[in-house]
């Protein structure tokens, strides 16, 4: 053989070989990245888990995952209604940093990459099953249609075990989203439950899950104690376990498959429970919510209750390191929030990160119903046991217009309660909580006031902490350029909402045109304004 030959043959070899070793070495990088499986639920408030101690509620997967893995008991949105929120989860900005996507019923705008687009980018396989970002309209600078939690896989159903139920499986869509994926690959699921968002089967609590009214320990304060109300909570509570049994499968399905060892489970909701004064508001219940985290391969000592103040802004960060990519690669907007891998890689319980302690929340517009399409903005900040709040304009009802049905509250049972409890002149205190108007400073110490019952805004003995928390918001607001904070705040009731149909509402439904909000209930809409 001639040596050239020879040489060149054998150097050929040796490329291929590296290529080869590359190649695997490439395949082997790739299946160790994590698999990330999110969920989140619609609506369900942080003390009604198992893990933290609710026994009327029944959820063993939230609790698995929090005994095998993290629980976090001051998880906090920044925006606590659906649109706002989720978007504050794709991006890892607050919503005062998401133009648009700042108020809910939006437009998404197109310069706002998600971590779910970024990972697909890199190499992940994506998708989703039922409410991704929603609602609003999500498009790219060319008008087409984004995907911002992935591709749907919708088309396996159930027969829902009561009205108001999807009959989307979710768990079904999951396993056949997981059957798409290239065993080389890792994928990245957004497990988006419609549960416990209303409306919901009255009296399905005690009918299909054999709940009594007995069973809650404790009706919050700022609701009527009742049968009606009660009621309504054991509905709740039985849509909460409809979305803890898909989760359940989930898992189940991983372990089978041999994926749960190196999957981050995340499970959460988007804000607080469909009931005046919590969804919608930004009050403790309103954003304070449920979070266990799992990933057995990537966490160290599972099991640990963790105290750190984490807000949804920090799940995108995660999300990208964990995955191994640096935030500059994925072509993002700045992030306002920090991975949570430093708590992953702990081994301590209790206030893991001492710089980790407290967050910033806050609101814009979010339901339609008040003139000129106006919203209720609100700032605020969570630290030290104290939430405090300012409320810019408070001449406007908080909750939305009465003419028009108090359109930021669903309807429900205790809505209606309250509602009429007013009308009839009776225990007038519970509909000034959930509808009344707001003075321009709250100040609550929600380590003993969980329910934000007493203002401590305009006692003399918390006028210190009230000047230190509100300097130090108004200091992280000027730095996130939040356009509040220069006297922009107008811009966000210029943007248009997402569908012409909700636009000049109160207008238009004030001139005498038949409109309908599907999620309020006929009587809940007054005669008039109140005084």
């Amino acid at each position: 053989m001639n040596m050239r030959f020879a040489g060149l043959l054998q150097a050929a070899c040796l490329c291929l070989t590296v290529a080869g070793f590359l190649t695997n070495q490439s395949q082997a990088a790739e299946t160790t990245r994590p698999n990330i499986l999110f969920c989140i639920a619609d609506d369900a408030s942080y003390p009604y888990m198992g893990a933290y101690g609710c026994t009327w509620v029944k959820t063993p997967a939230f609790d698995r995952v929090a005994r095998e893995g993290l629980l976090f008991t001051n998880a906090y949105t920044p925006n606590a209604k659906c649109a706002p929120s989720r978007a504050c989860i794709l991006t890892g900005r607050n919503s005062w940093q998401l133009k648009e996507a700042g108020n809910h019923m939006a437009f998404f705008p197109p310069e706002f990459k998600t971590y779910v687009e970024a990972l697909a980018e890199h190499g992940y396989t994506v998708g989703k099953t039922a409410k991704g970002w929603a609602p609003g309209v999500a498009v790219d600078a060319q008008g087409k249609r984004r995907n911002l939690a992935g591709p749907a896989f919708n088309s396996k159903k159930l027969k829902p075990p009561a009205t108001g139920i999807s009959p989307i499986d979710y768990a079904g869509n999951f396993a056949q989203f997981l059957e798409t994926c290239p065993e080389e690959k890792s994928w990245c699921f957004w497990y988006g439950g419609f549960e416990p968002h209303r409306r919901y089967e009255y009296g399905s609590g005690a009918k299909n899950a054999g709940k009594k009214i007995t069973d809650i320990d404790q009706v919050p304060a700022y609701w009527p104690d009742n049968e009606v109300i009660r009621n309504d909570m054991l509905d709740y509570a039985y849509e909460v376990e409809h979305f803890d049994h898909h989760l359940a499968r989930m898992l189940k399905l991983l372990e089978q498959r041999g994926e749960l060892e190196n999957t981050l489970v995340v499970v959460t909701a988007d804000n607080g429970m469909p009931f005046p004064r919590i969804k919608g508001q930004e009050y403790e219940l309103s954003n304070h919510l449920p979070l266990a985290i799992m990933w057995p391969a990537g966490i160290k000592a599972p099991g640990r209750v963790i105290k750190d103040y984490v807000s949804f802004i920090d799940f995108a960060p995660t999300f990208i390191e964990v995955a191994g990519l640096k935030w500059e690669q994925t072509g993002m907007q700045p992030a306002a929030g920090h991975s949570l891998t430093d708590i992953f890689n702990s081994t301590k319980s209790g206030q893991v990160n001492p710089a980790r302690d407290h967050v910033l929340i806050g609101k814009e517009r979010h339901d339609i119903g008040r003139p000129h399409d106006q919203g209720y903005p609100i700032r605020g900040i969570v630290k030290g046991g104290m939430l405090y709040l300012r409320n810019y304009e408070t001449g406007r009802w908080p909750a939305g217009n009465p003419e028009t049905g108090y359109l930021n509250c669903d309807g429900s049972p205790t809505k209606t309660a309250i509602l009429d409890l007013r009308r009839e002149g009776k225990q007038q205190q519970f509909w000034q909580l959930a509808f009344g108007k707001r003075s321009a400073e709250e100040l609550f110490a929600i380590d003993s006031d969980q329910e934000c019952m007493q203002n401590l805004a305009d006692n003399p003995q918390y006028q210190k902490v009230k000047q230190e928390l509100k300097q130090q918001l108004e200091t992280e607001l000027k730095a996130q350029q939040d356009p509040r904070m220069s006297g922009q705040g107008g811009v966000f009731e210029a943007y248009q909402y997402s569908d012409p149909r909700t636009r000049s509402f109160y207008e238009r439904y004030m001139r005498g045109e038949p409109l309908k909000a599907g999620w309020v209930n006929k009587s809940d809409f007054e005669s008039g304004p109140l005084d």
